[in-house]
């Protein structure tokens, strides 16, 4: 599965996203730095990969609705928190998702929860 990393995140993020499976275009690296949201959103969707961002604006599922993406990722973890502690609890989060938990669906991933918004069929 491929996964586009957004800015907003930490560069290390990549290493547990690789060790999950995943193949990484971080946004950075892709000449996307300032771009605006449906720019990486659009850039996602080209990759058919999870867009993984700490941006809520990803989460309007109005402006990015549900069933029509490869996945967005939302990261939710307190500004106090060390990037090793983010990673390791992302990593933790991450095995209690499947291939399928993503495609056209919302995933929030915060200290010890994961929530999928699925779209209403």
């Amino acid at each position: 599965m491929n996964a586009v990393i957004d800015e907003d995140l930490q560069r290390s993020l990549s290493d547990v996203l690789s060790s999950s499976g995943f193949k990484i275009f971080d946004s950075r690296d892709c000449g996307l730095r300032g771009k605006p949201d449906e720019v990486i959103f659009k850039f996602a969707q080209r990759q058919k990969a999870v867009l993984f961002s700490g941006d809520l604006d990803f989460s309007n599922i109005i402006r990015f609705p549900l069933g029509t993406h490869y996945g967005i990722c939302i990261l939710r973890f307190p500004n106090e928190m060390s990037t090793d502690l983010i990673n390791a609890n992302v990593k933790i989060l991450l095995r209690k998702l499947k291939v399928g938990d993503y495609k056209g669906n919302l995933v929030i991933l915060s200290p010890g929860k994961v929530r999928i918004r699925k779209p209403d069929n």
